[in-house]
């Protein structure tokens, strides 16, 4: 069942964001998801966000259909972005919620046992909110640090994780400028794993996603050396 992914530590969530980043929804772009997404599962990632709004709905069926299948059989599962209907429609293992999204006690009378649902917070007042209403299974605060991908937006800083992580009892996944580095100090304030699109995306010299396994690998290293057991 896809809750047992959020029993592992470090959890490690890849979200896709190819449309803005290569500026449309051509088969070269879907191409390059579905690599990245094949390759991430390869390398063991536990959740892949596909956060794809600009695509029609149509498009983004296939595309999260599509991504199923390559997560099929493995630990992996496949969340999509604030679209419940995709997500059921396609299989999908989970759901990731906006802030500004419905309530997780709403979405969660139409899916199914084991479906995972995530959502965005900004806070400790927002966690401590979302976190005591029913249905959610993890949050994901953001943004953590200085982020390319929210330019303007002011980092909450390790602070705000820290205290986040010891408000509530759901598992807490830092989002927003993490790095393989900067791991260390999301482990160290609690998190129980991270999230990003950009540490992830890059596909390397051969146009592949050959660094995925070692990236993970060293996720995974970072979170050994600098955990800490919240109580």
């Amino acid at each position: 069942m896809a809750q047992g992914a959020l029993t592992r530590r470090p959890l490690v969530s890849l979200i896709t964001d190819w449309v803005q980043l290569l500026g449309g929804p051509t088969d070269d772009v879907v191409a390059t998801l579905f690599e990245q997404v094949a390759a991430a599962v390869d390398a063991g990632v536990d959740l892949i966000q596909v956060r794809e709004p600009d695509l029609p709905d149509r498009v983004l069926l296939q595309v999260v259909s599509r991504c199923v299948e390559l997560a099929r059989g493995s630990r992996t599962v496949i969340l999509v972005n604030d679209r419940l209907d995709i997500a059921l429609a396609a299989g999908a293992g989970g759901m990731h919620l906006r802030s500004r999204s419905v309530p997780a006690g709403v979405a969660r009378r139409h899916t199914p046992a084991g479906f995972l649902l995530g959502r965005s917070v900004h806070g400790v007042d927002e966690a401590v909110r979302v976190a005591d209403s029913d249905g959610l299974d993890f949050l994901v605060l953001g943004t953590v640090f200085t982020s390319r991908s929210k330019p303007g937006v002011s980092p909450c800083g390790v602070g705000v994780l820290t205290a986040v992580t010891r408000a509530v009892a759901l598992p807490v996944l830092a989002i927003g400028g993490v790095t393989v580095d900067k791991t260390a100090e999301v482990f160290r304030a609690g998190a129980a794993g991270v999230a990003a699109i950009g540490l992830f995306a890059e596909p390397g010299r051969s146009g592949r996603f050959e660094g995925m396994r070692r990236i993970v690998g060293e996720v995974h290293r970072f979170h050994s050396e600098n955990h800490v057991q919240r109580r």
